[in-house]
Protein backbone atom coordinates (compact mmCIF):
# COMPACT_ATOMS: atom_id res chain seq x y z
CA UNK A 1 0.00 0.00 0.00
CA UNK A 2 3.21 2.35 0.65
CA UNK A 3 4.60 1.37 -2.70
CA UNK A 4 1.30 2.80 -4.41
CA UNK A 5 1.29 5.72 -2.04
CA UNK A 6 4.40 6.56 -3.29
CA UNK A 7 4.15 6.20 -7.07
CA UNK A 8 1.08 8.19 -7.03
CA UNK A 9 3.15 11.35 -5.57
CA UNK A 10 5.79 10.59 -7.96
CA UNK A 11 3.41 10.91 -10.81
CA UNK A 12 1.82 13.58 -9.62
CA UNK A 13 5.19 15.58 -9.42
CA UNK A 14 5.86 14.90 -12.49
CA UNK A 15 2.90 16.19 -13.92
CA UNK A 16 3.46 19.40 -12.21
CA UNK A 17 7.08 19.87 -13.96
CA UNK A 18 5.80 18.89 -16.66
CA UNK A 19 2.83 21.69 -16.30
CA UNK A 20 5.69 24.48 -15.46
CA UNK A 21 7.36 23.93 -18.41
CA UNK A 22 4.83 24.15 -20.74
CA UNK A 23 3.79 27.28 -19.47
CA UNK A 24 7.24 28.51 -19.42
CA UNK A 25 7.23 27.31 -23.40
CA UNK A 26 3.63 29.01 -23.58
CA UNK A 27 4.92 32.15 -22.63
CA UNK A 28 7.92 32.52 -24.46
CA UNK A 29 5.68 31.43 -28.06
CA UNK A 30 3.95 34.43 -26.84
CA UNK A 31 7.01 36.61 -26.41
CA UNK A 32 8.33 35.97 -29.55
CA UNK A 33 5.47 36.18 -31.52
CA UNK A 34 3.39 38.87 -29.73
CA UNK A 35 4.77 40.82 -27.41
CA UNK A 36 8.29 41.34 -29.26
CA UNK A 37 6.92 42.58 -32.47
CA UNK A 38 4.40 44.84 -31.02
CA UNK A 39 8.07 46.34 -29.00
CA UNK A 40 9.79 46.69 -32.41
CA UNK A 41 6.55 48.45 -33.69
CA UNK A 42 5.96 51.30 -30.64
CA UNK A 43 10.27 52.06 -30.92
CA UNK A 44 9.55 52.23 -34.96
CA UNK A 45 6.92 54.80 -34.23
CA UNK A 46 8.67 56.37 -31.80
CA UNK A 47 11.65 56.73 -33.92
CA UNK A 48 9.39 58.50 -36.66
CA UNK A 49 7.50 60.89 -34.60
CA UNK A 50 11.03 61.89 -33.10
CA UNK A 51 12.37 62.77 -36.93
CA UNK A 52 9.05 64.63 -38.06
CA UNK A 53 10.40 67.29 -40.25
CA UNK A 54 8.14 69.94 -42.12
CA UNK A 55 7.02 68.70 -45.54
CA UNK A 56 6.86 65.27 -43.95
CA UNK A 57 3.87 63.03 -45.41
CA UNK A 58 1.82 62.17 -42.42
CA UNK A 59 -1.14 60.42 -41.31
CA UNK A 60 -3.04 61.03 -37.96
CA UNK A 61 -4.24 58.33 -35.26
CA UNK A 62 -7.56 59.33 -36.60
CA UNK A 63 -6.74 58.75 -40.40
CA UNK A 64 -6.08 62.35 -41.46
CA UNK A 65 -3.56 62.13 -44.16
CA UNK A 66 -1.61 65.87 -44.40
CA UNK A 67 1.58 67.45 -44.25
CA UNK A 68 3.98 68.55 -41.55
CA UNK A 69 3.77 72.68 -41.97
CA UNK A 70 4.87 73.56 -38.30
CA UNK A 71 6.06 72.19 -35.19
CA UNK A 72 6.06 73.31 -32.01
CA UNK A 73 8.77 71.18 -29.78
CA UNK A 74 8.06 73.19 -26.11
CA UNK A 75 3.61 72.17 -26.31
CA UNK A 76 4.39 68.65 -28.41
CA UNK A 77 1.77 69.65 -31.28
CA UNK A 78 2.33 69.22 -34.94
CA UNK A 79 0.18 71.95 -37.45
CA UNK A 80 -0.66 69.66 -40.36
CA UNK A 81 -2.45 71.33 -43.95
CA UNK A 82 -4.66 68.56 -44.46
CA UNK A 83 -5.96 70.64 -47.57
CA UNK A 84 -4.73 73.81 -49.30
CA UNK A 85 -5.26 76.66 -46.66
CA UNK A 86 -6.81 74.17 -43.75
CA UNK A 87 -4.12 73.50 -40.90
CA UNK A 88 -5.19 71.68 -38.00
CA UNK A 89 -3.37 70.87 -34.79
CA UNK A 90 -2.24 67.58 -33.45
CA UNK A 91 -0.69 66.18 -30.54
CA UNK A 92 2.66 64.47 -31.63
CA UNK A 93 1.92 61.73 -30.02
CA UNK A 94 -0.74 60.59 -32.76
CA UNK A 95 1.30 61.15 -35.82
CA UNK A 96 1.88 58.24 -37.84
CA UNK A 97 3.74 57.59 -41.09
CA UNK A 98 1.86 58.04 -43.57
CA UNK A 99 1.27 54.12 -45.31
CA UNK A 100 1.44 55.58 -49.16
CA UNK A 101 5.14 57.21 -48.90
CA UNK A 102 6.64 53.77 -46.60
CA UNK A 103 5.05 52.06 -49.76
CA UNK A 104 6.86 54.06 -52.17
CA UNK A 105 10.48 53.37 -50.83
CA UNK A 106 10.76 49.83 -50.83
Amino acid sequence: MTTTLLAAQAAQGGSSMSFIIMMIALFAIMYFFMIRPQQKKQKEIQKFQNSIAEGTSVVTGGGIYGTVKKIDLAANIVEIEIAKGVIIRVDKNYIFKDPASSQLTK
